[in-house]
């Protein structure tokens, strides 16, 4: 059996109302998804975190590299797109195509075996993941500093237990932001913050001390991923654990923000940072240095269900009943694209969401809503 053709499916949802954070603005969803299919017809579905026009012609260019590969030995065929492209492609958009190409190799293999991708990832030390609520952004250019109350008691009313807030409008509406926002949630939701890089390591050691009292969970991407040593002292300057990695890529990425202590917690994004391949690899290395690993999502189900399978993997302490660093991320803005392509849909009960057990990813693209998106 070997691959025999692969798929770009570059897909775009105009939102209803547009939403920004602390610098960029969102009115629409573009997404680039990959099926591969292999020579006996099953196929797998993957997606890349990115611009997806971009993405598609990393895609097409890695094709070569992939098509008439046994689909069973996806880190042979991780490796060969790896080498063939490591002189102009060590990080960035292309590494991001090799994302979606390997997990969409991952859905393959699980269904040619009839196993979850938490299986061959090596099992599932936990069958339920406890999500968070990305949302609580900012809609109005005018009015940035909108409140926030009835979002957070929608999150509350929806079931769960922590959410997820931006910042970077400045530090004195910032903090008054969370001051709000801890009065509205109460002292048992857990509360984090994002600024995507927006600050200074002046500005953010401010706003961190400044809002230190709010018990916040971590602060996301204070400033700009290049700066590792201003991460670090950051960290040294505040209660606050600090967050990052979504702008990282490869196991050596993440080794340069282990190596300088540079966060608490590591946010791959799977669909990214090399796939599911290299997930397993970064895993391996936050456990080797006592690092937390929280994967960040953004797009369809696709990325979903991907860090699902990863979360459940993760290994764990024995017995332990509470283990607050396995949570995903559960983006709460307007998204067609991930209500809309994939079934069978998310499901989250009693503040928990379940791994699925089915074949692959244990999803499957509607086609007439692929094309209805496609553009």
């Amino acid at each position: 059996m070997t691959i025999e053709k692969i798929e770009t499916f570059i897909l775009k949802d105009t939102l209803s109302k547009s939403f920004f954070f602390s610098q960029w603005e969102y009115a629409e969803r573009c997404i680039c998804v990959v099926k591969v299919t292999a020579s006996n017809g099953q196929y797998g579905w993957g997606e890349g975190y990115g611009p997806a026009t971009v993405l598609a012609s990393g895609i097409k260019l890695l094709e070569p590299h992939v098509i008439g590969k046994n689909p069973l030995e996806n880190e042979v065929i991780w490796n060969h797109m790896y080498r063939k492209t490591l002189d102009f492609a060590r990080r960035g958009i292309l590494v991001a195509s090799m994302s979606a190409i390997d997990i969409a190799i991952w859905d393959l293999k699980g269904k040619i075996l009839n196993l979850p991708i938490s299986t061959l990832l090596g099992g599932a030390h936990r069958n339920k993941i406890q999500p968070y609520a990305t949302g609580l952004y900012f809609t109005d250019h005018d009015n940035p500093a909108r409140d926030f109350e009835e979002e957070a008691k929608l999150y509350i009313s929806q079931g769960f237990k922590a959410m997820k807030m931006k910042v970077g409008l400045g530090i004195k509406q910032d903090v008054e932001n969370v001051r709000k926002m801890r009065e509205y949630i109460g002292p048992d939701i857990k509360l984090m913050v994002d600024s995507n890089h927006a600050y200074t390591l002046r500005e953010a050691t401010e706003l961190a001390r400044k809002i230190e009292q709010y018990d916040i969970g971590w602060f996301e991407e204070p400033i700009s991923p290049e700066f590792y040593s201003q991460y670090n002292e950051l960290r040294q300057k505040t209660t606050i654990p600090i967050s990052g990695g979504e702008c990282e890529y490869l196991r050596f990425g993440f080794q340069q923000l282990i190596e300088n202590k540079s966060v608490d917690i590591i946010q791959p994004d799977i669909c990214a940072s090399g796939g599911l391949t290299e997930a397993k690899r970064i895993g391996a290395l936050a456990s080797a240095n006592g690092v937390d690993i929280i994967p960040h999502t953004w797009g369809t189900s696709i990325g979903i269900h991907v860090a699902l399978h990863f979360i459940s993997n993760i290994e764990s302490v024995p017995g332990r009943m509470y283990q607050p660093n396995f949570l995903i991320e559960y983006d709460q803005t307007e998204n067609g694209l991930r209500e809309k392509l994939t079934y069978p849909a998310i499901e989250m009960k009693d503040g928990y969401i379940e791994v699925p057990n089915r074949p692959g990813l244990g999803i499957d693209v509607d086609e007439a809503v692929l094309k209805e998106f496609s553009i």
